[in-house]
């Protein structure tokens, strides 16, 4: 057991995997590459800029503390790490990949598998909070800390299980035969195994708000209030993009479990569709200020803000220095003397 997590340490063990899977190992970053890793860190900065506005907003706002815009926050956090994941993936890669140790390489990969893991666990307690919340006909009381406490935290105790597993033992190191060509030290049996958990979780999201929409639609349907059916809507929707955009990702792992070693070109292209999936850790914040008045109030709060400090400093900028003159008394005026008020200043460029 020792000699084989000695194998973590050893910086050839990366090479020796990314030569037996894959076709060539090119890895200079031409401009294209520099380009397009450039443009992903962007895309990653502007994704934890929003998701960090989200947070602030559900914190400062007393309205926002309900149970269903925890979860929310929650999953906000979720996109926050994964966009901070990605940026990390983004940096070491290329050149880099081939300088990094087993270790490493588990570690800059299961950041992105334990964010990934985070936001499909956050989709499920959303769903669960809102089948109880809805079709059981029962809001939260007394218990409702305890509950969602429960939820959050298994949802990261499990993604952080099931994302440090490849380091804990179950990768491929020593059977290149086994390793998948998308992510070369992980086993494809991992890789088809979280894919799985992914789909399975998926489909009973998506059985628990078809069962959700038929209690709307019977009876009951007046024991949901307008805004409940807003965050149900609003809910729904961001697991149609989630779906929409880890799709061909999801579609491409399973394609790398099927496909031989070096049979499936289109898995050398795997990066893009990737790229393609950290879209939804994008779109997610722009969903929640969309359709909910409140959060898009708090969240652009600051930006306003911003924006009337910066107005306030170019009129100070374009204005010249001030000097106040002392108000004269209209009777002394009338005199001809030249009496002050003391008490009452105006400023040399005030129109009186």
């Amino acid at each position: 057991m020792g000699a084989f997590y000695s194998e973590y340490l050893n910086s050839n063990k990366v090479w020796e995997h990314y030569n037996y899977t894959k076709e060539t190992l090119d890895v200079q970053q031409t401009t294209s590459r520099q380009v397009a890793s450039a443009f992903i860190i962007i895309l990653c900065c502007a994704i934890v800029a929003e998701n960090l506005l989200v947070l602030i907003a559900v914190g400062r706002n007393s309205k926002l503390h309900s149970a269903m815009y925890l979860f929310l926050g929650n999953l906000a956090a979720s996109d926050l790490l994964a966009g901070m994941a990605f940026i990390a993936n983004t940096v070491f890669s290329g050149p880099f990949t081939l300088k990094l140790t087993p270790v490493e390489w588990f570690a800059r990969e299961g950041s992105a598998f334990i964010t990934l893991s985070a936001s499909v666990f956050s989709l499920l307690a959303i769903a669960i909070e809102r089948h109880v919340a809805i079709a059981k006909v029962k809001l939260y009381g007394s218990d409702k800390s305890c509950r969602m406490l429960l939820l959050i935290g298994a949802s990261w105790v499990i993604s952080l299980v099931l994302g440090g597993l490849p380091i804990l033992g179950w990768n491929c190191l020593g059977h290149l035969e086994t390793c998948s060509t998308v992510l070369p030290l992980y086993a494809k049996q991992y890789v088809l195994c979280v894919v799985t958990i992914f789909s399975v979780i998926l489909l009973a999201i998506v059985a628990l708000y078809v069962r959700i929409y038929c209690v709307v639609r019977s009876s009951h349907a007046d024991l949901a209030g307008p805004q409940t059916l807003a965050l149900l809507k609003t809910v729904t929707i961001v697991l149609g993009v989630f779906i929409v955009c880890w799709l061909p990702a999801f579609s491409i792992l399973l394609l790398d479990y099927a496909c031989p070693v070096r049979s499936c070109p289109i898995l050398y292209k795997a990066h893009y569709f990737f790229a393609f999936a950290t879209l939804n850790s994008l779109l997610n914040p722009v969903i929640y200020t969309w359709r909910s008045r409140d959060l898009r109030r708090e969240v652009l709060r600051p930006l306003q803000c911003w924006q009337r400090a910066a107005r306030g400093a170019g009129r100070r900028d374009r204005t010249p220095g001030h000097r106040l003159l002392p108000l004269r008394n209209s009777s002394s005026l009338e005199r001809g003397t030249h009496m002050p008020m003391s008490p009452t200043f105006l400023e040399d460029n005030t129109v009186v």
